[in-house]
């Protein structure tokens, strides 16, 4: 009697462990490392930086003028907020176009570099071997000779060399065979216009830290240092401290506008001496497209206009000779320009302050009453003026531009205006307590941007590397042969197999006639050569 224990029930199947969270959390963040660093994150991301880009070329931007910026919102007081609060008059420093440019120059880093390290292992090593199908390739053909294998791998060595062929020759399975590629200088242009992508990205960030520029208006006979106090507007990278600064001065000697028959500016030159400060400047002229160059540093002509001169008189006779103030170009068609005169100290025995607001006109011609502008070439200069006396308020603590009057402090009752007048040059204007006005003459002032930015000689560079890049990876081709050889039991002869692969290339079929062809004269010249004398080379072939 036999007993069987009775069977163990079956143990449930252990349920597969689920990924932690740490696992999960990790395999997201690589997956979108992978999308981020993919090529095709890195053209989307170059394209929305080129569409990012758009707003500040056709809008006014603060950090070129403010001005500009000030009359936009004046002429569209309902879209220009609107605009404004997504940053379309601060492109370049908005917080959006920063994204994008910052995601972009993550996603090449994380795609190229990669790829470089793979193109230099790739450099380095031999073509790879001949495939067992040589027929199966884009073109092949099959040549016939009668020279011996090594004869035959050695002439088509050296056509290939004389091709510029990297070339290896190999025994596989009984058969000789050789490889040879060219062009791997293609991909090399490819990378080199993605590093240099980034290096432009680089530079132009270095530059936005480091450097800075500043625009001031300067008036014939007058100069300004290099300072952030002495210009009317200016910006900076956040590494930039006022030590850091160029120590140099730039002083305006002679401004000339030249104008075409249209009454269009045709050019702008000014002549200015520079130097450091307390040492003698030396004399050079600048113009629009011909610069101050300095050491990475930069002085540009941006516009121009005029500062009217006044005579003051007082009732003691006290004079103030050749007084003046830019008037800002209202008009850039006939620079009609307005502008503000403030004297503050007119000297003992008077607690009143003098302003004057103006219009001036180079060539000016008095309609219905009203002084208007109709050439910008200063042949007939002349100003309207309205005097006001009473506190400007310059010392009130608050900021105030040098080219208007502050409209409180005439709301408020504290200025008054007293006098107005239309005056040519050698004409006066007299105000109830006796002072005098005289427009003596005008200067032209230039507008005058001082620039600095230590990246512009790494942005030629790496455009140029672009460049470079470029062409190679659009002229260069990437192509291989293999050729293998079997000889022939009926007289000993060789069979040639050849095939090539092309990338990128285009239609490969004529290059590949041609190198059969020469490959085909090269094999009859050897086997003339060995041929004994009287006897008749045996050389063919018919292409596949």
């Amino acid at each position: 009697m036999t007993i069987t224990a009775p069977p163990r029930p079956e143990a449930a199947p252990t349920p597969p462990a689920r990924p932690s969270a740490l696992r999960r959390t990790g395999g997201f963040l690589l997956r979108q490392w992978r999308r981020l660093t993919a090529m095709r994150t890195a053209i989307i991301l170059l394209f929305l930086l080129a569409l990012a880009a758009i707003p500040g070329s056709l809008l006014p931007q603060r950090s070129l003028s403010q001005s500009n910026v000030s009359q936009y919102f004046a002429d569209h007081p309902t879209l220009a907020p609107v605009l404004d609060r997504f940053y379309l008059f601060d492109v370049f420093s908005s917080p959006w176009f920063a994204a994008v440019y910052l995601l972009l120059f993550v996603s090449l880093i994380g795609c190229v570099l990669p790829r470089a390290l793979e193109h230099a292992r790739a450099l380095r090593a031999a073509p790879p071997p001949a495939p067992r199908r040589l027929t199966r390739l884009p073109d092949s053909a099959q040549l016939a000779t009668a020279l011996p294998a090594a004869d035959v791998l050695d002439t088509v060595e050296e056509e290939l060399r004389v091709r510029r062929y990297r070339v290896v020759r190999r025994e596989r399975n009984g058969a000789a065979e050789l490889s040879a590629e060219k062009g791997a200088l293609k991909e090399t242009g490819n990378l080199v216009f993605h590093l240099a992508l980034v290096g432009l990205l680089l530079a132009l960030a270095g530059g936005k830290l480091w450097g800075y520029e500043g625009s001031i208006l300067v008036t014939e006979g007058q100069r300004f240092c290099n300072s952030f106090q002495q210009y009317d507007t200016h910006s900076s990278g956040a590494l930039v401290e006022g030590s850091d600064l160029t120590p140099i001065c730039v002083g305006l000697g002679d401004f000339r506008a030249e104008y075409e028959e249209d009454l269009t500016a045709s050019s702008f030159t000014a002549d200015i001496t520079y130097g450091a400060p307390g040492e003698e400047g030396r004399p050079t002229t600048i113009g629009v497209n011909d610069p101050l160059r300095i050491d990475g540093d930069r002085v540009y002509v941006t516009g121009h206009g005029f500062s009217p001169t006044f005579t003051v008189t007082l009732p003691d006779g006290t004079s103030f000779d050749d007084v003046s103030n830019p008037f800002l170009p209202t008009d850039q068609r006939t620079m009609a320009s307005e502008g503000a005169l403030k004297l503050p100290d007119l000297g003992a025995g008077t607690d009143d302050q003098l302003a004057l607001q103006g219009f001036f006109a180079p060539t000016g011609l008095v309609q219905g009453g009203i002084l208007t502008s109709i050439d910008p070439r200063p042949l007939a200069p002349q100003v309207a003026i309205v005097a006001y006396q009473g506190y400007l308020g310059l010392d009130s603590g608050l900021p105030q531009s040098v080219y208007s009057l502050d409209a409180s402090q005439i709301e408020r009752g504290r200025l008054s205006e007293v006098a107005r007048g239309n005056l040519s040059v050698g004409e006066s204007l007299t105000l109830p307590d006796g002072t005098s006005v005289t427009l003596s003459g005008y200067k032209e002032f230039a507008a005058l941007q001082f620039s600095h930015d230590p990246g512009q000689v790494w942005v030629l560079a790496a455009a140029i590397a672009v460049l470079a890049g470029l062409l190679g990876m659009l002229l260069l081709r990437r192509e291989r042969v293999f050729v293998r050889t079997t000889g022939r039991p009926d007289d000993g002869g060789t069979v040639l197999e050849v095939g090539a692969l092309a990338r990128g290339s285009g239609d490969s079929a004529p290059r590949f006639t041609a190198l059969t062809d020469d490959l085909r004269a090269a094999l009859a010249a050897r086997a003339t050569t060995r041929a004994p004398s009287g006897a008749a080379p045996q050389t063919g072939g018919t292409p596949e």
